[in-house]
Parts: C-alpha cells; structure tokens; sequence
C-alpha cells in the first residue's frame, strides 16, 4: 500500500512540477494545436502535454514497482511505452500519416505480447470458444491493444475526456490488483492515475494544455496491459474472484472502446479507411446539442462508472450474455442520443424558418360596407 500511495504522490509530484515548463516552451517554441473544422477550441493550444504525464508515470512507476520474479517481464513494457512514446511525439510534431502510426502501435502491442507474454489465453465462452491456439492468442492479443490505444486516442476530442476515462478505468484496475495484493499492477495504475489527475489539473475547460497524441496512446498501451492482466488473473485471484473476466474488462473501458468500435464500422461499411477523421464521435454528437466540454466530459464519466457497474452486476451469466447485454444498451443509448438530435435539429429548423404572414380576411359585407 505504501508503495502505491507513493507512486501516485511522485508522478502526481513530477507532472505537476513539468506542465508549466511545458507550456511555457511550447509557447515559446509556436508548438500549438491548431483550430479547424473538426476541432472546438478557437484559439491556439500547446498540445505537448502528454510529456509530463508520460515523464511522471515512467519514474513513479520505475521506483515504486519491483521487476525481479515477475510473470510480466516489465522491461519490455518500458520498451513499448517509449515505442508509443516517440510515435506520439513525432505525430504532435510532424502529423504522422495513419499507416505509420498503426505500425509503430502494432510495434508496441508486439513487444507486451511476444516479448513480455502479455496473451489472452482464453475467450472464456464467447461465441462458444474457450482455449486458444497459442498463435491466434498472440494476434488476438495484438489487435487487441491495438484497439485500446486507438480507442483512448480517439476519445480524446473533449478537455477532459481522455484523462477522466482513464481515471476511471485505472482507478477500478488499481483497487482489483490492490485487494488481490497484485502490487506490481496496483502501482502501474496508481503511477497513471497520479500523473494524469495532475495533467487534468491544466486539461479541464478551458483547457491551457492538450496532452496531444503524446499523452493518449500512452493512456491506451498501460489500460490495455491491465485489462488484458485483469482478464488473464480475475478469474482465478485469491481475494476476489472476478466471473466473466472478460466482459468486465470490456465493460469497465466500454464508454472509448463501444465508440471506436461503432465509428470504425460505420466507415467501413461507407467503404473509407477506418482511420479517416470525422464527426461522428459520441462527444461531437452530444456537442451539437449545444452542451459545454464539461458536461460532455461529466455526462460520459457517469456512463463509463454505470457501465462498469452493469458489467459487474451481471458477471454471474457469463461472459456472451454480459457482452450482448452492455453492447445492446451501448446501442440504446446512441440510438437514443442520434433520435434526439435529429428532433432537436428539427425543432431548431422549425423555430429559425420564416413565417409568412397574409393579409387578414375582410367579410364580404365589410367590404360593401367600406365602399
């Protein structure tokens, strides 16, 4: 416990202490994150943020966590995380096309899998499944981070949003490990909590720092390596046992991974690359009802914890059935935001279209009579 209390203290302590610096030299340095027409902020804003939450999680989680004995062979999780590391620098600084970005992602996942042994083993039920072949674990595995990173990545439109999910899904991950006396884990997610409350400190509307693709790939690869640790141990913990470990990792980051699975597939069934920026976010949909950065940010924290918590609810029914379940009220709920803007915007039409005013009816005897 002490060891987690000072993980969280020194990276808190650390990014706290650098944000300042940071913004003030990209300042200096022009280094900002433009307007356009797919972003809300109207002025420019530096986007190097990530630097410092990157910065504070790397040494609070260096000095706190112990590598010897581990089953997770940590040092090619730091090899990953500075993989992520530049490829996120070097798209806040020179914009990346996609394609390289997935590489250099795909890297990272390779390097917790091949190297470090991070594999989900078992789908525990889905589709009928159980046991996996250890190839088709390993690819599994891979995309499977690689959705995580993209997921938080692409989450990350509102001040405030990227941080406060993974405040959330750290925070749950950290007391599991912390109770299961996990320790190693439990201070990989306190190091990531503190440096990101600190970054959020700088982050929330009016944002003065953007943590940019720097900070939001990092969040992605350390919540992808602990759900898929959660998923791996949950089932078989020593304190408390976890049913349908999996869908419960799924259901505690449902909120970034529901919304990067439901826009993925909609340009792909448009027939454009599923990396092809758009609006169809759930934060730009709930945007257009006219709603603040952080009533959005508030408004989808609640979701993540209610879904985290309908996830924990139904555990005891297993992993297909929980699955179905959060997915098709995921469904529910955006179907149910899409129907209210559409009559929104239609009241909003209705109220700006211009009303023809006649002339007024004079009864044909008040004619005669005026004649």
């Amino acid at each position: 416990m002490i060891e987690m209390l000072m993980s969280l203290a020194l990276a808190f302590g650390i990014s706290f202490y650098a944000l300042p610096a940071i913004i003030n030299i990209t300042i200096e340095k022009g280094l900002f994150d433009f307007p356009d027409d797919r972003k809300h902020h109207h002025k420019p804003i530096p986007s190097l943020g990530g630097l410092a939450i990157y910065a504070g999680f790397i040494m609070a989680f260096l000095i706190t966590v112990s590598f010897a004995g581990s089953q997770f062979v940590f040092q090619y999780f730091l090899a990953a995380t500075l993989v992520i590391f530049f490829i996120g620098l070097k798209d806040d600084l020179l914009n990346l096309v996609p394609f390289k970005k997935f590489l250099g992602q795909v890297l990272a996942a390779s390097l917790l899998v091949f190297k470090g042994g991070l594999i989900i083993t078992n789908l525990g039920g889905v589709f009928g499944i159980h046991e996996l072949q250890p190839l088709v674990a390993e690819v599994l595995t891979v995309f499977t981070l690689v959705v995580i990173i993209n997921a938080y990545n692409l989450i990350d439109g509102v001040d405030g949003l990227a941080g406060t999910l993974s405040l959330i899904s750290s925070g749950l991950f950290a007391a599991f490990f912390a109770i299961n006396g996990d320790y190693a884990y439990a201070c990989m997610a306190t190091a990531l909590i503190g440096a990101t409350l600190a970054f959020l400190i700088f982050n929330y509307a009016p944002a003065r720092i953007f943590m940019g693709d720097t900070g939001s790939l990092l969040l992605g690869l350390v919540n992808g390596a602990m759900v898929i640790h959660f998923i791996h141990t949950a089932g078989s913990a020593p304190v408390l046992v976890v049913e349908s470990a999996g869908a419960v990792g799924f259901a505690i980051m449902f909120v970034p991974l529901f919304d990067t699975l439901r826009v993925f597939s909609y340009r792909i069934v448009r027939g454009i690359s599923p990396f092809t920026p758009d609006r169809n976010h759930v934060h730009h949909i709930l945007l257009r009802f006219g709603w603040s950065h952080t009533q959005v940010t508030m408004a989808l924290a609640v979701a993540a914890l209610l879904f985290a918590g309908l996830g924990w609810m139904l555990q005891s029914l297993g992993n297909s059935i929980v699955l179905v379940s959060i997915i098709a009220v995921g469904f529910f709920m955006i179907g149910g935001a899409l129907w209210s803007y559409k009559m929104y915007r239609r009241r909003m039409l209705a109220d700006k279209s211009p009303r023809i005013h006649s002339a007024p009816v004079i009864p044909v005897k008040a004619k005669k009579a005026a004649n």
